[in-house]
């Protein structure tokens, strides 16, 4: 499973990459709010760090005007992924920039028969969000299982991108169902090594070690 990281921190993007935990990045308007820097800047920023597909989301809601600005934050890298919502606009935006040779990431996925279209226009990721539908008591687990069956049945390439992950179990889940991406704030990645019975076994381990009067340097 790739493991995307879903900030525009950078300080926090260059922690997890360093270990070799970031296979790509996925912003939107919320986090570039929380960032306070400029998109444009702040992505440049993320691509020049970063080898793998840097997801910037157009705040366009017309096709034509989504393909524009589309074009606009590709031309910042070659790692651009351009970030489409799915409405009928989003998927005739991304059929021409699909088309054009560009990377696009379909977001705000919820429903099976989004994640079908999306992929017949073309798109190159699929973000079915998991959290949110389990905030109106829906298992997002089902969607995801759903999405990797039909793609599965027809062959699609388009790769399905977990989105909305808050817990670790969200990606044990996600990798179990075969999803091929999953992106996660930094904190919810970090939690991905913990566990207390590694805690208690360390505790346990130096104990003994300070009885024994030893050290190693």
């Amino acid at each position: 499973m790739k493991f995307f990281v879903d900030t525009a921190e950078i300080d926090a993007i260059a922690e997890l990459n360093d270990l070799g935990m970031v296979d790509g990045v996925t912003t939107n308007p919320s986090l570039i709010l929380k960032s306070g820097r400029d998109i444009l800047e702040v992505t440049k920023e993320i691509c020049d760090l970063v080898d793998g597909p840097v997801s910037a989301e157009v705040v366009a809601t017309k096709a034509d005007d989504m393909i524009a600005e589309g074009r606009k934050l590709a031309e910042i890298a070659q790692n651009i992924t351009v970030k489409l919502p799915l409405t009928w606009d989003g998927l005739k935006a991304c059929k021409v920039l699909t088309g054009e040779g560009k990377m696009v990431n379909v977001t705000l996925c919820f429903s099976a028969n989004q994640a079908l279209i999306a992929a017949k226009a073309g798109a190159t990721f699929i973000s079915p969000f998991i959290g949110r539908l389990d905030d109106i008591n829906l298992d997002g687990m089902d969607l995801i299982a759903d999405i990797r069956t039909i793609y599965d049945n027809y062959g699609y390439e388009t790769q399905i991108l977990a989105a909305s992950i808050r817990t670790p179990n969200h990606v044990l889940e996600s990798a179990r169902i075969g999803a091929d991406v999953m992106t996660a704030p930094p904190e919810v990645i970090k939690k991905l090594a913990m566990h207390p019975l590694t805690d208690k076994g360390l505790e346990t381990f130096l104990a003994d070690w300070a009885k024994t009067g030893q050290k190693i340097l």
